[in-house]
């Protein structure tokens, strides 16, 4: 029987989880943590490197975030659909992989695959909690599976909680995650999309430089960091209100 995740990240594209949400991942896997990956899909549009490149890659990306599943599903590369379909595929992954947290992408940005993400995995989240609903098993059969499907496919489960990784938009974040220690291994598993990262001719009017890549990741990192008084963070933002218990213990200093 699969344990259930703690923590599952959905995103459009293989690398969009190393980017946003890779060093929460990390940091909650060396806690002891369930972690896992969902990709929404395989990447044969990219302008470098091919899909197979982007599973190999995808996979090594896993091993460094210690994630204990990665799965990518059918959905076409830069057509991705909110229909009742694609809602029912992540949905028998919800129901297998039973996470207690989602993190999902934020629901405005440039690319049209990552805003449609985070509106089909929240709706699909919601289908997944349906007593009534029934699902095939079958897997779509080119999907990359990292663990097998099981007999949880046909029980509803809900995760408690959905939080959205907001780092592909200026938005000011309710939350960010201290990823000091993670941040070195979060950009090895960036760099581990070898195809995408590596200085190249094609692409090279689109892509920056490898070195220009980790400065603005660095960047990034740093301007959420300096937000909560810690060196490198990841933002995220929560649709729900916070519960305080006591006022004495919520952290980062107000002056």
């Amino acid at each position: 029987m699969t344990q259930p995740l703690d923590l599952l990240a959905i995103a459009a594209h293989r690398d969009d989880v190393e980017q946003t949400c890779g060093g929460t991942l990390l940091k909650a896997a060396l806690r002891g943590q369930r972690t896992g990956i969902l990709d929404l899909t395989q990447g044969e549009m990219g302008t470098r490197g091919t899909a197979n490149d982007r599973a190999r890659e995808a996979a090594e990306a896993a091993r460094i975030l210690k994630a204990r599943f990665r799965h990518a599903l059918d959905i076409p590369d830069g057509r991705v659909e909110n229909t009742w379909e694609n809602r029912l595929k992540i949905a028998r992954v919800i129901r297998e992989q039973r996470p207690r947290v989602v993190i999902l992408p934020y629901w405005r940005g440039r690319h049209p695959d990552h805003y449609t993400c985070s509106t089909l995995g929240y709706e699909a989240c919601f289908l997944a909690g349906l007593s009534k609903l029934q699902l095939d098993q079958s897997a779509p059969a080119n999907a990359q599976k990292t663990a097998p499907p099981n007999h949880l496919a046909e029980k509803p489960h809900r995760p408690f909680k959905i939080v959205y990784a907001t780092l592909y938009y200026d938005i000011r974040p309710t939350f960010v995650v201290d990823i000091t220690e993670q941040f070195e291994a979060r950009l090895e598993s960036l760099f581990a999309y070898k195809s995408q990262y590596t200085d190249q001719s094609a692409g090279s009017g689109d892509f920056p430089a490898r070195a220009e890549i980790r400065e603005r990741i660095e960047t990034m990192a740093r301007f959420y960091g300096l937000l909560a008084g810690v060196k490198y963070a990841e933002p995220f933002l929560q649709k729900e209100v916070g519960l305080v218990e006591d006022l004495t213990m919520i952290p980062v200093k107000s002056i």
